[in-house]
């Protein structure tokens, strides 16, 4: 996704303010992001590249780590769909 598609998106927007949702590894990031995107809330990543160069220093909320971000006034409605999301994975184990 390129910064002048963002751009364009976000300034056709009245709030525009970008609030982080979640952050973890680049694969669990990438999964919030496709998650929250299939529910019709747009979600950026953010320090994505860090995240792929050094996997290995990456922890969830940690230095490192791929976050998702949503515009504020989406906030509500995806911290729902990412409390699931964490629900999810942890019952598994």
């Amino acid at each position: 996704m390129s910064i002048r598609y963002i751009i364009n998106y976000m300034t056709n927007k009245k709030e525009f303010d970008l609030v982080q949702i979640f952050a973890g590894t680049t694969v669990q990031a990438q999964m919030v992001q496709s998650i929250l995107k299939s529910e019709g809330i747009e979600a950026f990543l953010k320090d994505e590249y860090m995240g792929t160069l050094f996997p290995f220093h990456t922890a969830p909320g940690a230095a490192g780590s791929v976050k998702v971000v949503v515009p504020n006034q989406d906030y509500e409605a995806a911290k729902k769909i990412v409390d699931n999301y964490y629900n999810n994975i942890n019952s598994d184990q």
